[in-house]
């Protein structure tokens, strides 16, 4: 496990703080440290644009796609000074971070061609179209259906909590394209076109006042038979391919974004006199602990290669290690914040660690609950059997 990086990166380094410095500070000053992903949507387009002239984007994807080449080490840098110049979440991510490297790895020549040149330059924005209803974590019980008439797809069915879901251009959709088949058979992974008629993107208004989720119907929505990667019926693999590179260098980036957060609990901790507090200081020692053991875990994964369709050990238990430690760090904020962390701002809604504790309350349930986390170790990682059914 390599815990520091070779001295001749300190130059990428340097070009890369210098030039999002530049640009956070001067045209896209606005956005610097926003947290919502579906304000200012125009201006986090331009950014998403700006990346990829720069080719900031996707640095990490081949040279003939957008990206640079880069590195692992280079890729954790720039994500670690992305974070570090309060750079915005990427309204671009689920096609950069997710889909884009799906389609590097399983899509075809000929959807390589049509779909990456347009997520690495922020022309395409994606959601997923995973969870349903009654299929949250269990994305093997997914109920939504797609029939192939032609050389099309006929969607119908409902997803829910995906985010970005009223402003991106396309979604990839896990439907069921086998009547009658039921859990991870039967599934296809298809690319759908979000400005069509058959497709009506809701938002869900969230406790911190933002509606960065939508629930999306499909009545009849199209999808062509060429925008489905890999064979009819390969849709589980695909998705699990996909959740494999959610593992990757983003995590890295992520953890840059709790470290913030932490150095801002203790300067508040230092000025208002929390810090003279035993039980607020234990806390913030456990915290600051918690935050190196997962950056050492995820070097760890990225040392070894890990972060892309196949995960192994190490990596199925970072979700559940980070999402505990986030909800626990939320928890401390309102502990040293006191009620100064209760008063609502800018029409009621609340900003900084304030909004960061209410969201952190969905951290162990998005992307998989803590519950079906541990499954995916007992029997993925472990080996273990699965329990039948009944008992």
């Amino acid at each position: 496990m390599q815990l520091a990086f070779a001295p001749e990166l300190k130059a990428f380094r340097e070009e890369a703080a210098e030039w999002l410095n530049a640009q956070l500070s001067g045209p896209f000053k606005a956005i610097r440290g926003q947290t919502n992903q579906v304000d200012n949507v125009d201006q986090r387009r331009a950014w998403e644009a700006a990346l990829g002239e720069a080719r900031w984007s996707v640095i990490g994807w081949p040279t003939q796609w957008g990206g640079r080449d880069a590195s692992i080490a280079q890729q954790i840098i720039f994500a670690e000074e992305y974070a570090r110049a309060k750079g915005p979440p990427r309204v671009g991510h689920l096609g950069v971070e997710l889909l884009g490297p799906t389609l590097i790895a399983m899509g075809s020549e000929e959807q390589k061609a049509r779909f990456l040149p347009d997520i690495a330059s922020g022309k395409s924005i994606w959601c997923q179209g995973y969870s349903e209803p009654g299929a949250g974590s269990d994305l093997a019980n997914v109920k939504t259906k797609a029939r192939l008439e032609g050389d099309t797809y006929i969607i119908d069915g409902q997803k829910i909590w995906t985010s970005m879901g009223t402003i991106a251009d396309w979604c990839f959709v896990v439907a069921r394209t086998e009547p009658g088949s039921i859990g991870n058979k039967g599934l296809s992974f298809l690319m759908v076109p979000m400005d069509q008629p058959g497709v009506d993107p809701r938002p869900i208004r969230q406790m911190t006042g933002e509606a960065e989720f939508a629930e999306v119907f499909f009545d009849g929505a199209e999808a062509l038979a060429a925008d489905r990667i890999g064979a009819e019926g390969d849709g589980w693999k695909v998705a699990m391919a996909l959740l494999g590179f959610e593992r990757g260098v983003s995590t890295l980036a992520q953890q840059m974004h709790f470290k913030i957060e932490l150095d801002e609990i203790i300067a508040i901790a230092k000025r208002n006199g929390k810090a003279d507090d035993p039980v607020i200081r234990q806390k913030i020692a456990h915290a600051y602990a918690g935050l190196k053991i997962m950056r050492y875990n995820g070097l760890r994964m990225l040392s070894d290669g890990e972060g892309g369709a196949e995960l192994s050990g190490a990596a199925y238990t970072y979700k559940l290690y980070w999402s505990r430690w986030h909800r626990d760090l939320g928890e401390l904020a309102m502990d040293v914040m006191g009620q100064d962390g209760e008063i609502g701002a800018n029409e009621e809604r609340f900003d900084g660690l304030t909004n960061m504790y209410l969201m952190s309350r969905s951290d162990t349930i998005y992307a998989g609950t803590d519950q079906i986390q541990r499954n995916i170790i007992s029997e993925r990682g472990l080996g273990l059997p699965r329990e039948p059914r009944g008992k």
